[in-house]
């Protein structure tokens, strides 16, 4: 009888000590649109472009555009609509999943997602066009978290990268340009702890030069894909369970 219980005792264990392991990742899924490189914001002018978007994110969840003449690098509202919309003829879409992983700066309360050549859809969609990778795209990820306080976002990377939070813009680093890197302090935006917030991330690129990605943050994205893993862990460890209950039950 009680080496039964030291059975059972073991399988919860086991099983719980699995589920948390899946705190030490954040699951991602966004979408990607890859375009010709003829688009007309595309292979554009090389530039730092702040202000391509407003800073408050539309009723549909995409950026609102505010281009003017000081914008050199898009060419008017129809073509900047086409980034971040499935349009036929202009774009191909498809989903693109990342991991934000805790174990990589050493500290397990910031979750880094790192790619210093984001070429996610290589020889996909439109393909190459002739280059050794396919370089005009646009990735969008929309996830929410429940403010803690003190958490951070940065981003490093190129080209175009905004961050919309509770819809409100609090990264921009608009344009066609190399590596940059961008943070904000959740704690600068007048949110309420325990409240949950929508996170909305946009990012392009344009330029067929290169293309890095990073993410480090403390915020608890939650994960937007159904993934079905911790499901089915727990549903084996309950099985696991029955089971070691069951046998107990006829060796009595």
């Amino acid at each position: 009888m009680k080496r039964n219980y030291t059975f059972l005792f073991t399988v919860f264990f086991l099983f719980c000590f699995s589920a948390s392991a899946y705190s030490t990742t954040i699951n991602l899924t966004g979408t990607i649109r890859d375009f010709n490189d003829t688009h007309a914001d595309m292979e554009s002018v090389i530039a730092f472009d702040p202000g391509i978007v407003q800073t408050t994110l539309g009723v549909d969840k995409n950026p609102v555009y505010a281009g003017q003449a000081g914008n050199p690098t898009t060419h008017g509202q129809v073509a900047f609509d086409q980034w971040y919309r499935d349009t036929s003829g202009v774009n191909m879409s498809a989903n693109y999943g990342i991991t934000l992983d805790n174990q990589i700066t050493g500290d397990p309360n910031v979750f880094t997602f790192t790619d210093s050549s984001f070429f996610p859809i290589d020889n996909q969609l439109y393909g190459n066009q002739g280059r050794s990778h396919n370089y005009h795209f646009t990735y969008e990820i929309h996830s929410s978290f429940t403010y803690q306080g003190g958490e951070i976002f940065s981003f490093t990377g190129d080209d175009d990268l905004w961050v919309f939070i509770d819809d409100q813009l609090a990264i921009d680093l608009g344009g066609v340009h190399g590596a940059m890197n961008a943070s904000v302090a959740l704690n600068t935006l007048g949110l309420t702890a325990g409240n949950t917030y929508d996170f909305d991330l946009f990012f392009a690129e344009r330029h067929t030069t290169a293309s890095s990605f990073r993410i480090d943050t403390s915020i608890a994205l939650q994960p937007n894909n159904p993934v079905p893993e911790p499901a089915t862990m727990l549903l084996f460890g309950l099985g696991l369970i029955s089971l070691a209950g069951v046998g107990i039950k006829k060796k009595q």
